[in-house]
């Protein structure tokens, strides 16, 4: 019976053995992984693989292009040289192995003369009629006016496009920006990107990524734009909008540049251009364009049925000339929203037809505290819808809003239709 119990306690001890075994090997597999992981990373960590960019918009895939060496970006400006008029050096500078990691220049430190050369250094003299012929009122002046131009001009964009026949591809190369205005006033620099849109469908849109504290920023990020025909592309225009990134507010708008392709000539080959960044068009406070309302309050059940129907001669939202506008309707009781609604988005036009019906619940007895405002506004992907223009209809509009209110007031139960024009908003 000895041997027999004791063949019993080594069967009883196999399986502890067996799971203290596989413990130990489940410990060990799992640290070797991690320690796998951690010299991937850190390998992955010392690479510095080149920028790409991927966009994919409406179904259109744009797949930026890697970045060119300077050899070859040098070569291809050559060839261009020889039948095209030849650009001063200064005005287009792209030796990219001289920049930072933003893309910069690097300061260069002026030459403190020594003495010796101070004392080699012979001034010339003016004759003394020139000395009388300088005036201090010619040197305000003079002072003056490059301050006006300094603050008129907003910098250069430079960029290139070319038209691939073999892949059917408009390509698009913004190279970069110089001597922007500094838009932060402590640091005196900004954070410049890109927004590129091809107007005028605006179905295209693109921007660069943003450069830190750069008045220069280098960007050469190739956008390629499949599925537009090359008999199209004299009916384009490239309209860029330069911004500067903020982080606690709204970006600022830098300036713009507008680029019509029509009488352009892709044949040959890549075409190198450089435009002087202008202000934002801004548009003037008349002519906002009128708005058609329809109206009904019904006393019994409380409700009030507001229907958009029309507007017309709406202002152009941008350089393209076209808007695409919708209607955002506000509710308020006592000065406090309580319910909102929108139209739909009605696609380059300046007179939209809506026809929108929306039923909204009174929380009390009367219109006496109740006002609706209507907003038009321009729907665009690429930024923050702008306001076109603005309408307040209640108790205490005055004019035709004012008429219109009191209508319904007096008449429940009837549908009330009137145009209105629209305020700045």
């Amino acid at each position: 019976m000895a041997p027999i119990a004791a063949s019993r306690e080594e069967f009883d001890e196999i399986p502890t053995v067996v799971g203290i075994f596989s413990a130990f090997g489940l410990v060990f597999t799992v640290s070797l992984f991690a320690w796998i992981c951690c010299q991937r990373k850190s390998s992955k960590s010392n690479k510095t693989p080149p920028y790409k960019f991927v966009h994919v918009l409406k179904g259109v895939d744009i797949y930026p292009e890697n970045l060119n060496s300077k050899k070859k970006f040098g070569a291809d400006d050559k060839n261009e040289a020889k039948g095209k008029p030849v650009v001063p050096k200064s005005s287009l500078h792209l030796d990219l192995e001289k920049r930072d990691l933003n893309g910069n220049f690097p300061k260069t430190i002026p030459k403190i003369p020594s003495s010796s050369d101070l004392e080699s250094f012979t001034p010339k003299l003016f004759p003394e009629k020139e000395k009388d012929s300088i005036s201090p009122d010619s040197l305000k002046s003079t002072t003056s006016v490059s301050s006006e131009e300094k603050q008129d001009k907003l910098g250069t964009l430079f960029f290139s496009i070319e038209y691939n026949f073999e892949k059917k591809s408009f390509m698009v190369n913004i190279k970069e920006a110089c001597g922007l205005p500094a838009m932060d006033e402590q640091s005196m620099t900004s954070d410049p990107y890109i927004k590129m849109t091809i107007l005028p469908e605006k179905k295209h849109k693109v921007k660069t990524r943003v450069l830190r504290k750069t008045l220069d920023p280098a960007f050469d990020e190739t956008f390629t734009f499949y599925g537009i025909p090359y008999t199209q592309i004299q009916d384009l225009s490239l309209h860029f909008m330069i911004l500067s990134f903020d982080r606690f507010s709204r970006d600022d708008i830098i300036g713009e540049v507008l680029f019509p392709l029509s009488g352009i000539e892709l044949t040959e080959g890549r075409m190198l251009m450089n435009k002087e960044i202008v202000k934002k068009n801004v548009r003037k406070s008349s002519g906002r364009g009128e708005l058609l309302i329809s109206l009904c309050y019904q006393s019994t059940t409380n409700t009030l049925t507001v229907v958009v129907l029309k507007a017309r001669h709406l202002p152009k939202a941008d350089v393209s000339g076209l808007s695409d506008p919708y209607v955002k309707v506000n509710l308020y009781h006592a000065k406090k929203r309580i319910s909102k609604k929108k139209t739909h988005v009605k696609k380059c036009t300046p007179n939209a037809v809506f026809n929108e019906l929306f039923v909204f619940d009174i929380p009390c007895e009367g219109l006496e505290e109740i006002s609706i405002e209507f907003l038009v506004l321009d729907s665009d992907r690429g930024s923050r819808n702008e306001i076109v223009g603005r309408l307040t209809l209640g108790a205490s509009a005055e004019g035709t809003a004012g008429e219109h209110w009191k209508e319904i007031c007096e008449f429940p139960r009837r549908q009330i239709a009137k145009w209105h024009g629209l305020c700045d908003g």
